[in-house]
């Protein structure tokens, strides 16, 4: 039996002179090292996210949100788009099921519930929320922001990270009506900033990164019962330096190791990375390093299946940097020259689809 093949897709921005949103590589696992091969056009592709049955590519674009089929080499060619009826999203997610795609509109505080067909088409909009309320920073103008959309792994509810208000918003996902239906919030401190939300794979925990506090909480992720309980049990910070709280500074990237032991983030103005150890059990962070990344303004990070290399998608260097993770000694260490690359803006891996 062959081994598996994986390809990378990184998502760019398209404001200069390049049409090409999506930038596919091959990636060899085992030396960590990435090689491009086709690009597709696809305008400010700023997120993206597979299908549940790995048959399909869905991204952000201006006009809304495209969907590309993934070929047996992991090639993209368009089927559709629709409108999301709304400013241009900033990160997408499917539900467990595969049923919907969720978006999460940062410029104009809304998520939006598209239904996805068998065959690959995007279809209707589903459901559409707005976010209300006022935030604590005033160069945020006070509005909400919703950055990131993630279902929790027992599919009960969704979670949206508001960055300009400070809270998670967590809505039922009512599939008989198709609806959204908010169950509770979880507040964070003020002018907090909270970016991404993460789940452990057994779906026990949940991890938040905050932009503005340059912070982790963990918490208790609790689905059993009539309403969601997130407990809190640890806020880490993201940078070993004493002035994390520097404004200079913004966590920025969030990938939880394919084996579940290590959580990996950004911090974009130092320029670095850490690595957590995380205990399966207690869901508990332990710092193991921060380190530079050679590049500027890691937007996100991706590890390669093996979890052995990293590579980061570098923002404002435009560049793309892997490193070997040498989980003894506690460093990484660079793999390789820079790839240039323009304005990426988030990574990921997947294996190409079988037949």
């Amino acid at each position: 039996m062959s081994e598996k093949k994986y390809v990378a897709y990184v998502g760019c921005y398209t404001h200069g002179s390049s049409r090409q949103g999506i930038h596919v590589y091959d990636v060899d696992v085992e030396n960590g090292i990435l090689t491009e091969r086709s690009s597709v056009e696809v305008s400010n592709a700023s997120h993206m996210a597979v299908s549940k049955n790995g048959k399909y590519l869905y991204s952000i674009e201006d006009e809304g949100v495209a969907v590309f089929e993934r070929d047996k080499n992991g090639d993209l060619s368009r089927i559709n788009s629709v409108n999301i009826d709304g400013m241009r999203g900033c990160f997408l997610s499917t539900d467990v099921d595969g049923k919907y795609l969720y978006v999460a509109g940062y410029h104009d505080g809304k998520v939006t519930v598209v239904h996805t067909h068998k065959d690959g088409r995007l279809g209707s909009l589903m459901d559409g929320v707005f976010h209300t309320g006022l935030g604590s920073v005033a160069e945020r103008n006070f509005r909400p922001h919703v950055n990131c959309v993630r279902p929790t792994p027992d599919n009960k509810y969704l979670c949206a990270v508001d960055n300009g208000i400070d809270q998670v918003k967590i809505y039922r996902i009512n599939k008989q009506r198709d609806k959204l239906e908010l169950v509770d919030i979880l507040r964070c401190p003020r002018e907090s900033g909270p970016r991404i939300i993460r789940f452990s794979d057994d779906g026990k925990f949940a991890y938040i990164l905050f932009e503005l506090s340059n912070e982790i909480k963990a918490y208790k992720y609790d689905g059993s019962g009539k309403a969601p309980e997130f407990e809190l049990i640890q806020t880490i910070e993201t940078s070993a330096k004493k002035d994390v709280h520097d404004t200079h500074n913004a966590a920025s990237g969030l990938s939880l190791a394919n084996d579940g032991k290590h959580l990996f983030c950004t911090t974009a103005g130092e320029d670095t990375v850490s690595m957590f150890e995380r205990d399966e059990e207690t869901g508990m962070l332990t710092r193991k390093f921060t380190l530079p990344i050679s590049g500027e303004y890691p937007k996100d990070l991706v590890l390669l299946p093996d979890d052995k290399h990293l590579v980061l998608a570098n923002h404002a260097s435009n560049t793309l940097t892997t490193f070997t993770v040498d989980y003894e000694k506690n460093i990484i260490v660079m793999n390789g020259k820079p790839i240039k690359i323009a304005q990426p803006n988030s990574i990921r891996i997947w294996p190409v689809p079988e037949e």
